[in-house]
């Protein structure tokens, strides 16, 4: 009997023994509308890059009606990590890539046991546009009809010629499905890039394809007109434009807007966006600015994650990016996120944020290839092609300990990536001072910088807390001289 494949794909995902959460996150995908809209942070987020994007999808949803998710670009760092768990959030989607997946063209097609008479076939195929999908008793597909599989099997029962025959067609159509199918039907998953298979699907002579999960039980089917025009993911980027710091095949998704309050890098759109760069602190800023004047209150977790971003991006209103709106949004979101019904009711945004940047300093218990990993951004200027990381810490002496350590790391980390040269800024976030240390050998042109190079190596730069404000623009005024 023909089964409901929507609630087979469920029952197979859920036998798999998946987590709540990641099964969650493949009905997301299983089930995905072409109307969905992701929201991303950048490659290597930071706290700011995840609330943004929690916050701005949550935004999207209320206040325009659309069916945005928030995701991630990357893996989150113990300070995030901390934040969403004392808040009791689910992290965003993980979503490496904007590459067309084979679930954006699968349609959910109805399915027939093997045994079953061609009848049944026939009439589901009557309803499907000529598809019958064959799939066993525990999930997995085994064959398809099609037209040119009956034809094949009738032209094998009747024979050459129709009026020769005494075979009734009554009869014919009373044989076990898994007779008239095709086989030999190749199975792609539901989470494989398209563009990974197309010359296979171009050597095809077929039409139609099954779609399966991880373990090969059947989801859907796709056609190979489907595949070679799938619909382009529809992104929203917040608090990066740079096409360098964003999630991978950009360029084959549909960019509807951005938000972000950084430098200028902005990607080739194919019609206008919506753009908005500004200057403040951090992108949680400007999410809450808009549900402001859209006449929004963000619910307490949510209120309590940008308030997160906010605070870690401007080490809790001192760094030098701080302004006036910013200390005006940090009172905002602490109104709407210390309520008492809330989880983080008693707290103010100085013990707070004392927490948030606690989360996420220190050296001692971690890898320093993570360290110089974390978080890190890839630039370009002047010809030249690096990347600056950024570490948090509450005393300046735990880099005696590590600083070897964290020299060599950052030294594999510009050559795996193929990059001119590599920084690291470790920053001590209570007395608001930093050290730069610069993979060897240190390039000529970077000598001239205004941070005096001490006896280990390491550069003193005082009152330097901000990557994107201080350091940056000081790098590239000596590379684009």
């Amino acid at each position: 009997m023909a089964r409901n494949s929507k609630k087979q794909g469920y029952f197979c995902l859920a036998r798999a023994g998946l987590a709540p959460a990641l099964l969650f996150e493949r009905l997301l995908l299983m089930f995905n509308k072409n109307d969905t809209i992701y929201v991303t942070g950048h490659i290597n987020p930071d706290t700011d890059s995840i609330a943004s994007a929690l916050g701005y999808a949550w935004l999207l949803r209320q206040r325009d009606g659309v069916n945005a998710i928030a995701s991630r670009a990357g893996a989150l760092n113990p300070q995030t990590s901390w934040i969403l768990k004392r808040l009791e959030l689910e992290a965003p989607l993980l979503m490496t890539d904007a590459s067309p997946r084979f679930e954006s063209v699968m349609r959910q097609l109805d399915t027939v046991l093997p045994n079953t008479p061609l009848t049944e076939a026939w009439l589901l195929a009557s309803r499907t546009g000529g598809l019958a999908p064959i799939v066993s008793e525990d999930g997995k597909p085994l064959g398809m009809i099609n037209g040119l599989s009956l034809f094949n099997f009738f032209q094998k029962v009747v024979g050459a010629r129709l009026d020769m025959s005494d075979q009734r067609i009554v009869d014919i159509m009373s044989a076990p499905c898994r007779d008239a199918a095709d086989m030999d039907v190749p199975k792609f998953q539901y989470n494989a890039h398209i563009r990974d298979s197309l010359n296979r699907i171009l050597r095809e002579e077929r039409n139609d394809f099954f779609v399966v999960d991880e373990t090969g039980h059947y989801i859907g089917v796709c056609s190979q007109r489907g595949l070679l025009n799938p619909p382009r993911l529809r992104i929203v980027l917040v608090d990066h434009n740079e096409p360098r710091q964003a999630i991978a095949a950009l360029e084959e998704a549909e960019l509807l807007e951005i938000l972000d309050h950084h430098r200028l890098g902005n990607p080739y759109t194919h019609q206008p966006i919506k753009f908005t760069v500004d200057t403040v602190g951090s992108t949680s800023t400007m999410v809450s600015e808009a549900a402001a004047e859209a006449g929004f209150s963000i619910p307490p977790a949510l209120a309590g994650i940008l308030l997160s971003g906010l605070l870690a991006d401007t080490l809790i209103l001192t760094s030098p990016t701080t302004t006036a709106r910013d200390k005006q949004a940090a009172e905002r979101l602490a109104r709407w996120a210390f309520v008492g019904s809330g989880p983080l009711k008693g707290e103010t945004i100085q013990s707070f944020g004392m927490a948030v940047l606690s989360a996420g300093a220190g050296l001692s218990n971690r890898d320093p290839n993570d360290i110089v990993n974390t978080d890190i951004k890839p630039y370009e200027g002047g010809g030249f092609k690096f990347a600056v990381a950024q570490a948090e810490v509450t005393d300046l002496m735990q880099i005696r300990e590590h600083q070897a350590n964290l020299q060599t790391a950052l030294d594999d980390m510009r050559d795996k990536r193929g990059l001119d040269f590599t920084v690291l800024l470790v920053t001590d976030v209570v007395r608001g001072t930093s050290r730069l240390f610069i993979s060897n050998p240190v390039p000529p042109i970077l000598e001239e910088l205004p941070f005096p190079p001490l006896p280990d190596g390491t550069r003193d730069a005082p009152g330097v807390v901000s990557r994107k404000k201080q350091l940056l623009p000081a790098i590239l005024s000596l590379l684009e001289k």
